[in-house]
């Protein structure tokens, strides 16, 4: 609710809606690489790289919340991170509103700093146990304080961060606290304070409530809704639990082995995956009735290490698809593009428009038993 002034409960006044109802594309990555070198030998040379995200390219439109899924050690993280220059990108570029992002230096990098955020996966390890809260949500205000915004003058800092902590839900006095006083969902809760005093316009949530309880999550998840209302944020939102991120994204990407493998819209996502790995993950969420048996399709094999990845198809070791289709080479020496498959549904699959649910099905029906079993007990 808004005052005579024209501001929230907190005294904060929220960010104005765009007067246009197109899409504009606020982050926009293009080939994206971040390599990690691998150092052996005696004299400590670089023998190799682990591609930890490798040739992503990815628009993020303003005022949406844009899923980014896969698997532990997908890349999906590290993709976030290389986003906001806490990771030095090997190649590529990230433009925000047209500004290139990785050119940026000095006074012009801090000041963009001020646009892009990040809630930080774990709740405990994020927050200095030194500090008390004011300073910990604090601290970012100083570092950007000048004569426009007088954050440095202590009076000023301290009242932004009550207004600041009030708009997630705790206490002004909370702010005289150190960490250990507080439980798990109202610590990132401070994280989210901290993130959000800046005036950010994107804010990278690396798995934000994968940590807390479920009870917690559902609370974190409405608070980070309701605050891109307020503030008219953009949130890349990255997650390994599909469900929470079909209730919380409006479009979702699937990364695999540092690969983007396919993007689209939420609905569209869930109602016709149109790459055999999304498929698969799609198939591991467990459905709340009992009564209905789902067979899950398990993947052969574990995850191939990214310092030493497949050729061609990153995925084609494991794809249950290949397999039915009786193994064409094409998926072994030719890297599928992401392409656009219609309504805008992009997918990295040399065989997409012969991926149904209908062949899952097939597939599953065909899976070892013992595989099964295992899945089933997960």
């Amino acid at each position: 609710m808004l005052n005579a002034a024209g501001q929230t409960a907190s005294g904060i006044t929220p960010a104005p809606a765009s007067a246009s109802s197109a899409p504009q594309v606020l982050v926009d990555a293009s080939h994206v690489k971040k390599y990690f070198p691998i150092m052996g030998g005696v004299l400590r040379h670089q023998i190799g790289n682990v591609y930890a995200v490798d040739d992503v390219s990815l628009q993020i439109f303003r005022g949406e919340k844009f899923g980014l899924v896969g698997e532990s050690g997908c890349g999906k993280t590290t993709f976030g991170r290389t986003l906001l220059r806490l990771e030095k990108a090997t190649g590529g570029s990230v433009t925000m509103d047209g500004q290139d992002v990785l050119a940026l230096e000095g006074k012009a990098l801090k000041k963009m700093r001020r646009r892009m955020q990040i809630i930080f996966q774990d709740p405990y390890g994020s927050l200095n146990p030194r500090m008390p809260v004011s300073d910990i949500i604090g601290e970012g205000l100083l570092a950007q304080a000048d004569k426009v915004n007088n954050w440095g003058d202590r009076a000023i800092r301290d009242k932004r961060v009550g207004d600041y902590l009030e708009a997630v839900g705790l206490r002004r006095d909370y702010s005289r606290r150190y960490p250990h006083e507080f439980s798990g969902g109202q610590r990132q809760r401070i994280g989210i304070a901290r993130a959000l005093a800046l005036d950010p316009d994107f804010v990278v949530c690396d798995e934000p409530v994968s940590a807390l309880d479920v009870s917690i999550q559902s609370q974190i998840l409405n608070l980070l809704s309701d605050l891109q209302n307020q503030f008219s944020l953009t949130y890349l939102f990255i997650a390994h639990n599909l469900s929470v991120v079909q209730y919380f994204c409006d479009r979702i990407g699937v990364m695999y082995l540092g690969k983007l493998v396919e993007v689209a819209e939420t609905d569209a996502l869930y109602e016709r995956p149109l790459h055999p790995y999304s498929l698969a993950l799609l198939s591991a969420i467990p459905v709340p009735d009992p009564r209905i048996r789902k067979k899950r399709l398990v993947l052969r094999g574990d995850v191939p290490s990214p310092a030493n990845p497949p050729s061609g198809c990153r995925f084609h070791p494991r794809c249950w698809l290949r397999e039915k289709l009786g193994n064409p080479e094409i998926c072994a020496t030719t890297d599928p593009t992401l392409g656009d498959v219609g309504n805008g549904h992009l997918s990295a699959c040399h065989f997409a428009n012969q991926v149904t649910a209908q062949a899952a099905e097939e597939a599953a029906s065909h899976q070892d038993v013992i595989a099964t079993a295992a899945a089933a007990e997960d």
